[in-house]
């Protein structure tokens, strides 16, 4: 490895302790208080607090970088969602290890192969696995020079670290392989790590070309929907009409003996069909599913009282945090009979109230997996957020034990939060370990995934604020309505095939995930200064719909709620928004991206704008703990084309040490553009018959005119600061901005999600 000028780096031990950036210990989640023992919210077990990222999990540094004869493997239990996150992750171990990104394999999420690192969400790839890989490398490239000056008997600090060679000052060397040999690497990590100087890093803040583009953009095979093993059977599914639907018969003798069908599978009200060729699989389904007559035992709200029928379900309830007086509380445990917060004064009140509906994950791809059970090894090839979770599903689902089951990640096409891919995987080792030996490809339908994915959760906010008569905020009380955001796999009955089969596991009991992270109560506790705080989730617990993780979580609309009040109190107290902002905040970093977005955006106080023009601005921090965001844009609505138009968007963001700007700006925009598509139009029709989106058609999505005409995405890099994390930052800042604009054009002021709907009747 060389500087900008040429010159090579020295990798020794002291040359590192002599080097400025120190980058230690990335105490980044210190508040949430884990103990050895506990489950992390990504479901992995932690298993020594003291250490850094996901070490915590898996301490032992042979988990996460392997040298042999062969070369060197670094390995990450991550998965690529088509974030770049595999490319950014490759770009800190090369840095780390001071080596090529050629010179060696990186392998990510294979239970076989990888550390666990739970689920791969919540933006925490970098926060933490990045984190992981940052100091498990510096480690192991620290004793590779020591074992090297042993080797050659020469001081460590006079060795040079280049191109995976460790240099001596008299030309002798020794490749990593040749000094680890003999090297035990199956010893604990540090909890301090020889610190590197940023301004010495050749890849980390530098955009290098992600590693997943090529084969998508050339027609490769690039996600699991491509995967065409040899001997290689295709399986359909059929599924009940909604929830609750029983089956009362169907034509399996007939289906049978259709050509090219292999078998008919029922169990229970589970059917699938399995058959040589795709298209035989697929007339076998139609078929067998139009043979099919179901008993309808549920009826379904609708889009116009989902959120009065919300307040009337079985439900938990929880003060999730309260923070003033001597009563302070971050809870994770359901309050009975909680009194309900008492009314608020002060100089002045205000109060806002929000609603979203249900949405869908949408992905372009509906969930695809293979799986084949040989030689008493069960391998699933999977899209899955979480390969170790799954795998222990799977386990569960069908009484194996876990070492006779390997999940092995492959990226699917679209597959961000909690949409089908473990449901799917789970049809694919269902029905591979019914006819060994033969790989078995399950494909679901567009319909299928659109009515039976875990749906976006709707949900209803309900914010309470004073203020003195300066417009300092003074009390704060932030009430919401949801079902979970997180229904991931904590038992096989978290798969949907487990509710089908004639012997049906029962899901686990919903639980929210606790503050800082939050569920539906994500980003509920205001960055901003308040000395008195009370966050109630209203916890649904008997839901009439299916739903789980959707990116961003509660934080979408929490967001939406909290700045829709700051853009109230500023009106009301006469003062420009991003002032008032700046005035309630005392967090240096959540200002310098305020300005910075409001400076780039060329914000002013009362713009004097166009008939049917509005400006919006918003801030969030995701989680309180992770990336900042700001955001301003600029709207047209046009009542004669019944249409919202976004002419620029301008954003300002700050997620630390920044790996791969092209990757980060990436990020950005496509939060930018997917939330803007929430947040204007997209809703999940619902009936007396459940879901009833079942096609691009009945749910409406952003299209390619309405995208932004000119996003901006303006970076704060933090050298030598701890990752924070970006994929989901952007969301909640973005439709908060959209309402506040969209508001400004038309005057009404809609907390009604998606906006579009309501603003032509």
């Amino acid at each position: 490895m060389t500087t900008e000028r040429g010159e090579p780096v020295s990798r020794s031990r002291r040359a590192f302790l002599a080097g400025g950036g120190l980058m230690v210990s990335f105490a980044l989640f210190g508040s949430l208080r884990v103990s050895a023992g506990q489950e992390n919210t990504l479901g992995a077990t932690i298993l020594n607090p003291k250490l850094p990222g996901d070490l915590k999990i898996e301490p032992m540094l042979d988990a996460w970088i392997r040298i042999d004869a062969s070369g060197v493997t670094v390995c990450s239990g991550k998965v690529e969602l088509g974030t770049g996150v595999r490319t950014a992750l490759w770009q800190v171990a090369a840095d780390q290890l001071a080596l090529p990104l050629e010179r060696f394999r990186f392998v990510t999420a294979d239970t076989a192969l990888t550390p666990d690192e739970g689920y791969t969400a919540g933006s925490h790839t970098m926060a933490d696995g990045g984190t992981a890989i940052f100091h498990a490398a510096a480690q192991v490239r620290a004793m590779l020079v020591d074992a090297a000056a042993r080797k050659l008997a020469v001081p460590p600090e006079r060795l040079v670290l280049e191109n995976g060679v460790i240099k001596a000052p008299d030309g002798r060397q020794l490749t990593y392989e040749d000094a680890a040999a003999g090297l035990d690497l199956h010893r604990m990590a540090t909890e301090t790590s020889p610190p590197s100087d940023p301004s010495t890093y050749r890849y980390i803040g530098k955009s290098v070309p992600r590693v997943d583009i090529l084969a998508k953009v050339t027609g490769g095979a690039a996600y699991v929907q491509d995967m065409r093993p040899d001997g290689m059977l295709h399986a359909r599914v059929v599924r009940p009409p909604n929830h609750g639907a029983t089956l009362v018969s169907a034509d399996v003798d007939a289906v049978s003996r259709m050509p090219g069908v292999v078998r008919v599978v029922r169990d229970g009200d589970y059917l699938a069909v399995v058959a040589r060729g795709e298209w035989q699989a697929v007339l076998a389904m139609r078929a067998l599913q139009a043979s099919a007559r179901w008993r309808q035992t549920e009826t379904f709200p609708d889009n116009a009282t989902i959120h009065d029928v919300l307040k009337t379900l079985p439900r938990l309830d929880y003060v999730t945090t309260r923070q003033g007086g001597d009563d302070e509380v971050h809870q994770a445990a359901p309050v009975a009979n909680a009194a309900p917060a008492a009314a608020l004064t002060g100089a002045r009140v205000e109060r806002v109230e929000a609603t979203k509906q249900y949405v869908l994950h949408g992905s372009i791809g509906p969930s695809c997996a293979l799986a084949v059970w040989r030689d008493g090894m069960l391998t699933v090839w999977t899209h899955s957020q979480g390969v170790f979770p799954l795998r222990a599903g799977i386990a569960g689902l069908l009484g194996l034990p876990k070492e006779q089951v390997r999940c092995v990640h492959v990226e699917g096409s679209g597959c961000y939060g909690h949409n089908g891919a473990d449901d799917v995987a789970a049809d694919a080792a269902l029905l591979a370990h019914r006819m060994p030996g033969a790989p078995i490809r399950v494909q679901w339908m567009r319909d299928q995934e659109a009515g039976w994915e875990p749906l976006g959760p709707a949900m209803e906010t309900s914010l309470e604020v004073a203020t003195d008569a300066d417009g300092a905020l003074t009390a704060w009380r932030h009430a919401l309505w949801s079902t979970p955001h997180n229904e991931r796999i904590t038992n096989p009955g978290r798969l949907l095939p487990a509710w089908l089969v004639s012997q049906p596991i029962a899901p686990s009991p919903p639980s929210p995930i606790p503050q800082p992270e939050g569920d539906a109560d994500r980003n509920a506790v205001p960055l901003y200064r308040v000395p008195d705080v009370r966050v109630d989730m209203h916890f649904v617990t008997q839901m009439p719909f299916r739903t789980s993780a959707m990116r961003s979580l509660g934080a979408h609309i929490n967001v939406v709620t909290i700045e829709a009040m700051m853009d109230r109190l500023a009106a009301a107290h006469g003062k420009d928004p991003v002032a008032y902002r700046l005035a309630q905040l005392d967090d240096p970093r959540a200002k310098a991206v305020i300005q910075r977005a409001a400076e780039a955006f060329g914000w002013t106080a009362n713009p004097a704008l166009p008939p049917n023009r509005g400006v919006g601005f918003a801030f969030a921090r995701y989680k309180n703990l992770m990336g900042y965001c700001a955001i301003a844009l600029e709207v047209e609505v046009g009542p004669d084309r019944r249409a919202v138009r976004i002419d620029r968007v301008v954003t300002a963001v700050d997620c630390g040490q920044i790996v791969n700007p092209d990757g980060l700006t990436n990020q950005i925009e496509g939060g930018i553009v997917q939330s803007s598509s929430w947040t204007l139009y997209e809703q999940v029709r619902i009936g007396a018959v459940g879901v009833e989106s079942v096609d691009w058609q009945s749910y409406p999505i952003l299209r390619f005119p309405q995208v932004p005409a000119r996003i901006d995405v303006h970076m704060i890099d933090q050298p030598g600061m701890p990752f924070l994390g970006a994929a989901e930052i952007a969301q909640g800042p973005t439709a908060a901005a959209l309402v506040s604009a969209v508001g400004q054009a038309t005057g009404r002021r809609s907390l009604r999600l998606p906006l579009v709907p309501h603003l032509w009747p």
